[in-house]
């Protein structure tokens, strides 16, 4: 005769007599750990034996403590000493703050594909599945409605934080020593493998993985691929690096094509593609939430859980460290530009990007800041026609990178972002705006080639005048494409992967080569 499992009240487990099943280890007993697919593991032998999974790191690819507190203090940076003042309190206080301030929609989190297997084949098998998770009980309430997959939940409520082991003992409470099997990840979770019948564990690292198999007689990895160099060159945007060629634009446009300049040059670019680096994983982190809920984003690697959040927040310093030795190697005025290239870029991922037209002025100032650095490296001055000239085509550039995800959204009949300062009704005068700066460009090349301080540096100036056409077909092609959808959300990355894009910068070239 099988017993029943404890009852569920509300959604949260309530005292019952525990079932009986078989232990099959004995006590302080070692048998190491076993790697098995999640399709090899046997579930259907022990139909008594509840299955309890951990949430954070398990069943989800992600840490909602984490987020939530990087997701608060970005959106209302003022409120951080709310948070800290709950923080003198434990962490079931700051778990509780976080599930008042921040909302969590569960059909965009990063579930673990075969820890739901699992699950669903646990519950075919007629055992009970329950969800005990560190996490608030807010949250764990939402999840656990949304995936319909458990017979009850525990987690952190009142000054109880459900984590190692407190949520050793409250599982001992439920069923008894070793009379329930225990998914889990991390450290905090050892006084639970402890505890459990069988030990599962995915994405341990090799100390926790060493230790389980100490505390647990009976103790199985999950097997699954780690994440490897492809995941990290997802996640340092390393395709975005071609952006960085901007610094090289002073020394070619003074023509100081110099082995030195060019060795100068090339040190400025890695250290703005490291310090890029740091910002992207920096703005990754802020949008999870967003970036989730859009058609393309949402493959990022921290958006899919392919990365430890831990991970990418350790790598942030690492990038600045490294960064910031190389530009101190060229030269301390080129640090101090790379400072506030990355202190810009930090102010616009926590505010500036939700501040209508900021925030298109603030990328166009960043590409503007990386011609600069490549200036202050080459020790040449930079053209105020340059300045002028590159602000104009980057406000354009970032005003169509904004169409096309304003276009997105109307096109999926989703609603206005809320991480942005603009509606989606603003989509006719976005494309009027980029189109007025992107020609606002070619007045200026037209002003400067037509000027007499031109003919300082080119023989021929007035072959420079062809250039202008030219940019002028780049740019119309560019917003009409918008129009008709057929460009992805970065217009810079689009005109470099876009073949009629490089031969309209080729020819560009020649025309500049020509004049000389």
């Amino acid at each position: 005769m099988t017993s029943t499992p404890p009852p569920v009240k509300h959604g949260v487990l309530t005292a019952a007599k525990p079932p009986h099943c078989p232990l099959n280890k004995q006590a302080g007993a070692s048998t190491g750990v076993v790697r098995l697919s999640a399709e090899a593991i046997d579930l259907a032998s022990t139909p008594d034996v509840p299955l309890v999974i951990d949430l954070d790191g398990t069943l989800l690819r992600s840490d909602l403590l984490v987020e939530t507190m990087l997701r608060h203090v970005a959106s209302a940076p003022m409120k951080a000493p709310d948070l800290l003042r709950a923080a003198r309190h434990g962490k079931a206080a700051v778990k509780a703050h976080l599930a008042d301030a921040v909302h969590v929609d569960p059909a965009n989190l990063p579930y673990d594909g075969d820890v739901l297997a699992l699950a669903r084949r646990a519950r075919l098998a007629g055992r009970p599945v329950y969800l005990a998770s560190g996490s608030h009980a807010r949250f764990v309430a939402a999840i656990a409605e949304y995936l319909d997959l458990f017979d009850g939940w525990l987690a952190t409520e009142g000054d109880t934080n459900l984590t190692g082991p407190a949520k050793a003992a409250k599982l001992r409470d439920r069923f008894g020593t070793g009379r329930f099997d225990y998914i889990g990840n991390e450290a905090a979770d050892l006084p639970v493998w402890k505890a459990a019948r069988r030990a599962f564990a995915v994405r341990t690292s090799r100390r926790v993985t060493a230790q389980m198999g100490e505390v647990a007689g009976d103790a199985t990895l999950i097997d699954q691929p780690s994440p490897g160099l492809s995941v990290w060159t997802r996640q340092l945007r390393v395709h975005q690096y071609a952006k960085n060629v901007l610094v090289f634009v002073p020394m070619i446009a003074g023509h100081a094509l110099t082995i030195e300049n060019v060795v100068l040059a090339s040190l400025a670019a890695l250290a703005f593609c490291m310090a890029a680096s740091a910002c992207y994983i920096l703005n990754d982190i802020v949008d999870l939430q967003e970036d989730r809920a859009h058609h393309s984003k949402r493959n990022r690697p921290l958006a899919r859980g392919d990365m430890s959040i831990t991970h990418a927040v350790l790598a942030i310093p690492v990038l600045l460290l490294m960064a910031a030795a190389v530009s101190l190697a060229i030269s301390p005025v080129f640090a101090l530009v790379l400072a506030i290239y990355f202190a810009t870029t930090t102010a616009y991922s926590f505010i500036l990007k939700r501040i209508l037209l900021i925030d298109v002025l603030t990328l166009a100032g960043l590409y503007t800041v990386r011609m600069l650095g490549g200036s202050v490296a080459v020790g040449i001055a930079l053209s105020s026609w340059l300045v002028v000239f590159s602000l104009s085509i980057f406000v354009s550039l970032a005003l169509m990178k904004r169409f096309t995800e304003l276009a997105a959204l109307v096109d999926a009949n989703k609603p206005s972002p809320s991480n942005r300062d603009y509606e989606t009704l603003d989509l006719g005068m976005l494309a009027a705006l980029s189109a007025a700066a992107g020609f606002n460009a070619v007045t200026v090349l037209a002003l400067y080639v037509s000027g007499s301080s031109v003919s300082t540096l080119y023989s021929r100036p007035e072959v420079l005048l062809l250039a202008c056409p030219i940019l002028t077909y780049w740019i119309g092609r560019a917003l009409i494409l918008a129009q008709r959808r057929q460009m992805a959300d970065d217009p810079v990355l689009f005109a470099i992967k876009d073949p009629q894009s490089r031969i309209t910068g080729i020819s560009m070239l020649g025309v500049f080569i020509a004049a000389i």
